[in-house]
């Protein structure tokens, strides 16, 4: 099967399974609560909305500056910098240098940008040992199963699932199984060579990688072993230090409703003369793979201002139904179905801005204000245009305008309609009977008389 025809599968199953679509609803609904508590810390959070998608604006649009910036600050603390064109570009300066350092663990903290690129195999296939240090990327890690959600890599499990996993009573506390993971993890950071992590944002005009978590382990993954690689999207550039006095903030509102997350990190490069601990090489590698040609849209580049909240995917009815696991992709949900056909092949993932009721719900909770739901018309269009539409539908539109350009074609196709069985619409969806006589009959008759 195709991407689409996969889709469509998972999609009708996923939709089926009551059990499923409970979980997720009442994790989305228990966000739900606290987002809606953290925007009152806001006094004015549309404002607040409409501030950070200028900061955005200002960064993407002028992006070859700000990039030039970073890399010079980058350097002069004393860090590494590779540009990578594509996926292998990263997979491959990752593993040269982790062989060249003879790296044989490498710790992880929670990073979309990693799974991209497909990190985890790249190291397993040169005979290094990932480990993933975020509780629910860790759980994902054992399961051999990509994140479910941008933000709740395990969203879909319920405690037993996460019991079982652990190969534990399904009677496990939460804190029983956390401690249980915690002794795992904390060997792998005291004995771990490399240590990769991702970036909420880069700082252009200190050189600065800002990480932003809830458990610390990204914090130990950074400062425990002697080299640090970030892998950061180009797009995650923000013009000043003082930017984050923001978007920090209205980060953790849009995702999980706190005021700020629990642990916010600045890296600016290797432990500097005199330091007692650090570590002693930090690079940082500015990931394209695809981003400068969204860039090149002038009409979509904004959804290069995403700041990967999830805000989109807990407000979207098509995402809280199907789940994550279906899209097949790094991004899931209206901002997935927006940027991956950019990034990758634009004909396999021409299905995905179909799977949208275009509701604008993505869009009104979008924190830094991307107009999602019009985004994916944009892709829509994108694909008819270039002919990915299912030749089938392309014929059953230019019927529909023909028939709709003449009142009497228009007339007859309604009096077929009312005979004709819909079986293909009916066999997943509900549909109401056809009335016995159409409204402009109604009228005709209704119209006569006194």
């Amino acid at each position: 099967m195709n991407a689409a025809e996969q889709f469509q599968a998972a999609a009708t199953e996923k939709a089926g399974d009551l059990r499923h679509r409970a979980v997720i609803q009442k994790a989305i609904g228990t966000y739900d609560a606290a987002v809606a508590k953290g925007k009152t810390r806001f006094s004015d959070w549309q404002n607040a909305r409409s501030h950070a998608a200028q900061i955005k604006w200002e960064t993407i649009n002028h992006l070859d500056r700000y990039l030039e910036q970073f890399e010079r600050k980058v350097i002069e603390n004393g860090g590494q910098v590779c540009w990578a064109e594509t996926a292998e570009d990263a997979r491959r300066y990752i593993l040269a240098l982790a062989q060249r350092r003879g790296v044989k663990r490498v710790v992880k903290s929670k990073s979309m940008t990693t799974e991209e690129i497909h990190l985890n195999e790249a190291f397993e296939h040169a005979g290094i040992e990932p480990i993933e240090t975020d509780l629910g990327e860790y759980i994902c890690q054992l399961r051999r199963e990509p994140p479910y959600h941008i933000v709740t890599p395990v969203m879909h499990l319920t405690k037993a699932d996460i019991a079982q996993t652990f190969a534990m009573p399904a009677t496990t506390s939460a804190e029983e199984m956390t401690m249980f993971a915690r002794a795992k993890l904390r060997q792998a950071f005291l004995t771990a060579d490399m240590g990769v992590t991702g970036a909420n944002f880069a700082v252009a005009d200190t050189g600065m990688i800002a990480i932003t978590e809830n458990e610390g382990n990204a914090r130990l993954s950074f400062s425990l072993p002697k080299i640090h690689v970030a892998i950061v999207g180009i797009e995650k550039l923000i013009p000043r230090l003082g930017d984050l006095a923001l978007l920090w903030p209205l980060l953790s509102t849009s995702g999980t409703g706190q005021p700020l997350t629990a642990y916010n990190s600045l890296i600016g490069g290797p432990r500097q003369s005199g330091e007692p601990d650090g570590t002693t090489e930090f690079h940082v590698i500015l990931l394209d793979n695809g981003r400068t040609k969204l860039l090149a849209d002038a009409e979509q580049r904004d959804a290069l201002h995403c700041i990967r909240c999830g805000a989109c995917l807990n407000a979207c009815p098509v995402y809280k139904n199907i789940g994550g696991h279906t899209y097949a992709t790094t991004y899931q949900g209206p901002i997935g179905s927006v940027i991956t056909p950019h990034l990758r092949d634009a004909k396999e993932w021409s299905h995905l801005p179909f799977a949208s009721s275009l509701c604008g719900a993505c869009t009104d909770v979008c924190p830094v204000r991307i107009d999602l739901h019009h985004h994916l018309l944009h892709n829509r269009r994108n694909a008819v245009q270039r002919g990915f539409d299912h030749p089938l539908q392309r014929l059953a539109f230019r019927l529909w305008l023909w028939a709709m350009k003449s009142p009497t074609l228009y007339r007859l196709g309604g009096k077929l309609l009312r005979f004709t069985p819909m079986t293909p619409w009916t066999k997943t969806r509900d549909f109401p009977e056809p009335p016995a006589q159409s409204f402009k009959d109604w009228w005709e008759e209704n119209e006569r008389r006194p």
